[in-house]
């Protein structure tokens, strides 16, 4: 669903949602947005990607070992994805602009 969302017309490019990750970030460690459980869990995931004890069942398991890595970086890719147009939507209601708060209501 989210790699739909993301390439239909209205809604942020990947460029746009990647661009606001940082921001993201700051304002969930700053408490002001509530993402930190998904933050966590995407952090988690990209550890478990990147993680040398990941390389144990590729080790023994050679081709299928990789396949618990295509699962959780097409789980990452698609809460990346999702949380930054979740993140990307609150920004603009902070912001106050009429013009988005109403673009939500008639999607949604």
């Amino acid at each position: 669903m989210a790699f739909a969302r993301a390439f239909q017309p209205g809604t942020p490019g990947v460029g746009r949602r990647i661009s606001a990750l940082p921001r993201m970030i700051k304002a969930t460690l700053k408490g002001e947005y509530d993402g930190r459980g998904r933050m966590f869990l995407m952090l988690l995931a990209a550890l478990y990607v990147i993680s040398p004890i990941d390389a144990i069942p590729e080790a023994i398991f050679l081709v299928f070992g990789l396949i618990d890595d295509a699962f959780v970086v097409t789980w990452l890719t698609g809460a990346v994805l999702s949380e930054t147009e979740r993140f990307l939507e609150w920004e603009q209601r902070r912001k106050g602009d009429p013009l988005v708060i109403r673009a939500e209501t008639v999607q949604h």
